[in-house]
């Protein structure tokens, strides 16, 4: 059965690798020429997932034993493990590894090609694409694949985008890949930093992660309630440099996008022949903007779907037990974090706000350990902080 994939990315290549290993013929299809251009991500990912995603060495940058969050009034909390909780990861290492994997495996890979639905029903699409030479051409498959990030762009082209009662929930980010030395690097090693208050940044959030070689990934994002050009994301990352002594800093990249996704995962995932897969299907957590892990796991779960259901079974249906696997594997934690983000991100532009989180990092900073916060970020386990967290979910 074929399937053509529009996305190259984590969700969209992984998917084309576990049908490509089942004897599936694929088409993988992005935009970029390059796997290393507009590497944005931050790419923190928990020891665990790492190891289930199979994510080999050659990808990690560095590793990870600390939290280190800066609360609205400037004051530090740092958290330690023994071993390692994490890796940060180079994502353009990871695409350049998912890439090789799918030409391996017989996907056929379109670099530098622009993707346009033109007919869409029950029995597959046509796709036209467009090169970097602006040469046309023309796709028939029995399932295409929505796997553009955030951007949604074939959903987009049929209305589908943020459709249905749960709405989005969108922002931006930008981020710059900065030298710095071993002097300068010193202070953000081994763990990962945060910078949460409206002192920093009104309605998101800065980070600091390290890289190999004493680079530093600093980046700032934010999810406010609406659209507010004057929020001003470049300048509020150049102060956030600034105010952390890295200015002198050789800047090896800027890059940015939008991030978007839903609480509740209720949206339309395609119509037809068309399924969305990762960000395009809000895999996103926005409670700390994490997107590679989950991404990868929704690739699994459609993957699982295709391959598990008899070609001849209508798309309606194969949609309809794409939705139930989906609601199945998203537990409450998944709904409560949702929630947690937009009470957080929409209401950070206020002294009282900062005052709320800032009593709430203050009570995590006596009470938990650097695992805790783990379990507490990654695998959203909410249960035993759910007194302190009512005042965000009410």
């Amino acid at each position: 059965m074929s399937v053509l994939i529009v996305g190259a990315g984590p969700a969209g290549a992984r998917l084309a690798i576990r049908l490509a290993s089942s004897g599936w013929p694929v088409v993988l299809v992005d935009r970029l020429t390059n796997p290393s251009a507009n590497a944005f991500s931050s790419a923190a990912l928990p020891i665990e997932a790492v190891r289930r995603l199979e994510l080999p060495a050659e990808t990690w940058s560095a590793r990870w034993q600390g939290w280190q969050l800066h609360d609205p009034t400037g004051s530090m909390h740092q958290w330690w493990a023994c071993s390692d909780l994490g890796v940060v990861l180079d994502f353009g290492k990871v695409r350049s590894w998912l890439w090789a994997e799918a030409r391996r495996l017989g996907v056929e890979l379109l670099q530098g090609c622009r993707a346009h639905l033109e007919e869409l029903d029950s029995s597959g699409a046509t796709v036209r694409l467009t090169d970097a030479d602006q040469r046309v051409t023309r796709r028939r498959s029995r399932w295409v694949i929505d796997a553009t990030g955030a951007g949604r762009g074939l959903l987009g082209q049929l209305g589908l985008s943020g459709s249905g009662s749960d709405s989005l929930l969108s922002g931006c980010g930008v981020e710059w890949l900065l030298q710095a030395n071993d002097r300068t690097a010193s202070p953000w090693l081994d763990r990962l930093s945060f910078f949460l208050g409206t002192n920093w940044i009104p309605y998101g959030y800065g980070w600091v992660f390290p890289m190999a070689g004493h680079q530093l990934k600093v980046g700032v994002c934010a999810l406010p309630p609406r659209s507010l050009p004057g929020l001003g994301l470049h300048q509020a990352l150049t102060s956030l440099i600034g105010r952390l002594g890295l200015s002198s800093c050789d800047v090896l990249d800027r890059h940015g996008g939008p991030v978007a996704s839903t609480i509740h995962r209720r949206e339309r995932m395609g119509q037809d022949s068309l399924l969305a897969v990762g960000d395009a299907a809000s895999s996103a957590n926005l409670l700390g903007g994490e997107g590679i892990r989950h991404a990868m796991d929704s690739a699994d779960q459609l993957a699982d779907c295709l391959l598990e259901q008899p070609a001849s079974l209508p798309s309606e249906q194969i949609q309809a037990i794409y939705r139930r696997r989906v609601s199945t594997q998203q537990s409450w934690r998944w709904s409560v974090s949702g929630r947690l983000a937009r009470r957080t991100w929409w209401g950070l532009n206020n002294p009282k706000a900062d005052q709320r989180l800032s009593k709430l990092i203050s009570g995590l900073s006596a009470r938990a350990s650097a695992q805790d916060l783990s379990d507490l970020l990654f695998n959203y386990r909410f249960e035993r902080y759910g007194l302190r967290l009512l005042p965000y979910l009410i």
